[in-house]
C-alpha cells in the first residue's frame, strides 16, 4: 500500500474504533482552529486523487463522535444495583435514642439564649423541639401497642443525665407550648423511675443539682407553668434523699400559703404536693416532725385546720389523721394528744356540719380519749364536755355500713362515760 494511500474506512468505524481514533485525533489536522483550511499547504494531493474538503473531513469526525458515543450499551440491573447501593451510602443514618437527647439539648439551649431571632426561625426550632420531646416520650413509654425496650430507655437516660439537660429543660419549659410541656413533664417523670444497672441516675443527678428542687418549688408562684413544676416536683421527691432536702428548706412554710392560693387547681396541687412530702418517706417525715414539731404543727392547725376554706379544712384533717395513725409517727402522735389547744380543735371540727370533716375529726379525736396517759387538763376537757360529747357522737352515722367505725365509736363512748 502505498504511503498516500487511504485505509479503508470500514477498519476505522468497525468494533473497536472508537479508541484508535482517541490517539489519531489531537495529531489530525481536522481539529485544528480552522478545520476548513489547509494545515499543510505544502502538500497537495497527488495527481489523479480526489480529496474530500476539509468541511467533509469535520463532517466525518463529528458523525465518527456520534457513533462512538452511541454506541454505549444501555446499563444493565446491575449497574442498577451499584447505583442504588451509591446512594444508599449517602442515606442518614436513623437517630439512637442518645441523639435524640444530645439534639434536644442543642435546642434547649438555642431556645435559651436565642430570644431575639427572627419569628421564622423561632418558631422552626420550636417545633423540631417538640418534636424530640415526643419522641424521648414515645422511646420511654411505648407507642401504640409496642411496649419500650429496656436498652433504649437506658440509652436515653444515660444522655439525658450525663449533661444538664434536665436543667435546660426546667428553665425552657415556661417557652414551650402547652402539649409539649405536658409530654416534658411525662418524660420527667418516667426518668425518675429509670433504673440504669439497678442505680436511679435520677436521684444521683438531683442529688449533685438541688438548686433545680427551688425552682420547682418556687413554680407555684407562677400559673403559667405551676401546675406542671408540681408534677415534676412530685415526682422528684419519690427519691428520699430530695424528699429531705425539701423538707429540711425553707420552702416547707410557704406550702402553708400555697395550699390556701385563691387558684383552685394550682392550691390543690400543692395540697398533694405537701400530702406526698408527708407521707411518702415514713422514717425521713418523723425525724423532721420530731425536729420541727414547735413551728410546723402550730402552723397546722392556724393555717389549714381553722382555715375559712372548706376543701383546705377537710383535706387537712384527712392529712392529719393519716400523719398520727402511722406507727412511724407514734412519738410526735403521743405529744399532739397531750396539747389541750390541739383537742380544742379537733373537738370544734367534730360540730362540722360537714359529716366528711366530722368522720375525719372523729379518727384523730379518738386518739386524745385512747391515750392513757391523759394529761390532766386533757381530763377536765373531756369530762366538763361530756354530755354534749356523747350527743355528738350518738349522731354519727356512716353512709356507709362500717364495722370498724362502730366499734371505734362504742370504745370512745365507754371511755368518756367512765371519766369522772
Amino acid at each position: 500500500m502505498s504511503r498516500r494511500q487511504k485505509k479503508p474506512r470500514s477498519q476505522l468505524n468497525g468494533e473497536g474504533a472508537c479508541s484508535p481514533l482517541i490517539t489519531f485525533l489531537p495529531q489530525s489536522p481536522l481539529l485544528c482552529a480552522n478545520p476548513r483550511s489547509n494545515p499543510n499547504p505544502s502538500r497537495s494531493s497527488a495527481p489523479g486523487k480526489t480529496r474530500s474538503s476539509g468541511g467533509g473531513r469535520w463532517r466525518w469526525v463529528t458523525t465518527l463522535l456520534k457513533s462512538c458515543s452511541g454506541s454505549t450499551k444501555p446499563s444493565s440491573s446491575s449497574d442498577d444495583d451499584e447505583a442504588d447501593s451509591m446512594k444508599g451510602l449517602f442515606k442518614s443514618k436513623p437517630r439512637t435514642p442518645a441523639d435524640v437527647v444530645r439534639q434536644t439539648r442543642e435546642l434547649l439551649v438555642f431556645v435559651d439564649l436565642n430570644s431575639n431571632v427572627s419569628s421564622a426561625k423561632r418558631e422552626e426550632k420550636m417545633a423540631e423541639l417538640s418534636k424530640n420531646i415526643r419522641e424521648m416520650k414515645s422511646i420511654l413509654y411505648g407507642s401504640g401497642d409496642a411496649e419500650p425496650v429496656a436498652e433504649a430507655c437506658t440509652q436515653l437516660t444515660q444522655e439525658f443525665f450525663r449533661e444538664n439537660t434536665f436543667r435546660l429543660l426546667i428553665i425552657c419549659l415556661p417557652k414551650l407550648s402547652l402539649e409539649t410541656r405536658k409530654d416534658a413533664t411525662q418524660v420527667v417523670a418516667n426518668l425518675q423511675r429509670q433504673q440504669v444497672h439497678s442505680r436511679l441516675i435520677a436521684s444521683e443527678y438531683l442529688e449533685a443539682n438541688k438548686d433545680l428542687l427551688d425552682i420547682l418549688v418556687l413554680g407555684y408562684e407562677d400559673m403559667d407553668i405551676a401546675l406542671f413544676y408540681g408534677s415534676m416536683l412530685r415526682e422528684c421527691i419519690r427519691h428520699q434523699s430530695i424528699a429531705r432536702y425539701v423538707l429540711e428548706s425553707e420552702h416547707m412554710k410557704k406550702f402553708f400559703d400555697y395550699i390556701q392560693l385563691p387558684n383552685f387547681d394550682i392550691a390543690s396541687d400543692a395540697s398533694a404536693t405537701f400530702k406526698e412530702l408527708m407521707t411518702r418517706h415514713k422514717a425521713t417525715v418523723a425525724d423532721f416532725l420530731t425536729k420541727n414539731y414547735d413551728w410546723f404543727f402550730p402552723e397546722f392547725n392556724q393555717r389549714l385546720l381553722s382555715s375559712t376554706n372548706y376543701i383546705t379544712r377537710r383535706q387537712a384533717i384527712k392529712l392529719l389523721g393519716d400523719i398520727l395513725l402511722d406507727r412511724s409517727n407514734s412519738v410526735v402522735m403521743m405529744r399532739y394528744v397531750s396539747s389541750k389547744d390541739n383537742l380544742m380543735i379537733l373537738m370544734n371540727l367534730l360540730r362540722e356540719t360537714s359529716k366528711n370533716i366530722q368522720m375525719e375529726a372523729f379518727h384523730v379525736f379518738k386518739l386524745f380519749v385512747a391515750n392513757r396517759n391523759k394529761p390532766p387538763e386533757i381530763v377536765t376537757i373531756l369530762v366538763t364536755n361530756k354530755s354534749k360529747i356523747l350527743r355528738l357522737l350518738d349522731g354519727f352515722k356512716p353512709d356507709k355500713e362500717d364495722p370498724q367505725f362502730e366499734a371505734d365509736k362504742e370504745q370512745v363512748v365507754s371511755e368518756i362515760s367512765a371519766l369522772s
